[in-house]
């Protein structure tokens, strides 16, 4: 049964419930006291608010969710603890999440990171201004499985073991899922370190794949980009404000687990890719 649309960024009570047992103990104050703490589910909400709306922390001072320094304290907090990408691993292993092992697609996105900080470089592609990248792994219908972060300067290849190390989902025993990657990818020690790994290597060009595509095929790596088409519609992350890897990380970790979790659970039918 579809459930009435929300907004985008107050979390909803099923979603809800999946979180709040995963969330850690509150810290102990060194003087044992604490002025009242703010509710956990409110913190969240205006956690969801800055990553779908793009606006700076301090605006939250503007809402009626809460302060801006609650807020941040308490992302930073649940982030140390690994919350979100604990959230995203716990979604993947959910029966109603159906992962297409068959196929999997894999590359990468340079997004602008104007402030620097750590996993920022040079972009090449931008006259050298600073940018993070963003190596991106999902299966065969688009839903993230795993993340890695760098410099805009780092090459693809680069991050493609981390990424494959990084997954939250094993494929079923005995399948050598395909894994799908562009022209980047295509030097001598990828395909044999991919047998090695257990994954039947596919290295397309553009070109290779319009062919197949009208040659009435299915284009297999493309899947991936809709997927970083998806995580920009998360509008803190269309241009990267953090300067800590950490909270880089824990912004993107958050989005892939919503992305997850509409898959399975859409809210309508017009969200249900999304």
């Amino acid at each position: 049964m579809l459930q009435p649309r929300d907004d985008g960024w107050r979390v909803s009570d099923a979603l809800w419930e999946r979180i709040e047992p995963l969330l850690p103990a509150r810290p102990r104050h060194p003087l044992g006291c604490h002025r009242r703490r703010l509710p956990d589910r409110d913190a969240l909400d205006a956690i969801l608010f800055v990553l779908r709306s793009g606006c700076q922390w301090a605006a939250l001072n503007h809402t009626r969710i809460c302060s801006k320094s609650s807020a941040y304290r308490r992302f930073r907090e649940w982030a140390g603890a690994g919350l979100f990408e604990a959230l995203w691993e716990q979604l993947l292993a959910d029966p109603q999440t159906t992962l297409e092992w068959d196929w999997l697609a894999l590359d990468s996105q340079i997004v602008k990171a104007p402030k620097g900080g750590q996993a920022s470089g040079p972009n090449p592609t931008d006259r050298a201004k600073s940018g993070t990248k963003r190596s991106l792994c999902t299966d065969a219908s688009g839903i993230p499985l795993s993340i890695a972060i760098d410099g805009a300067n780092r090459h693809d290849v680069k991050l493609l073991e981390r990424t494959l190390e990084g997954l939250l989902a094993a494929p079923p025993e005995g399948l050598r899922p395909g894994l799908c990657l562009d022209r980047g990818y295509d030097y001598p020690w990828v395909r044999p370190r991919l047998d090695e790994l257990g994954y039947e290597p596919h290295v397309h060009s553009r070109g290779d794949e319009a062919r197949l595509i009208h040659e009435g095929g299915r284009a297999r790596r493309w899947v991936v980009e809709s997927t970083f088409a998806w995580l920009v519609l998360f509008r803190r992350l269309k241009i990267s404000h953090e300067r800590l890897a950490a909270t880089r990380s824990a912004f993107l970790h958050l989005a892939c687990a919503l992305i997850t979790w509409r898959a399975s659970h859409p809210a309508t039918r017009a969200e249900a890719a999304y």
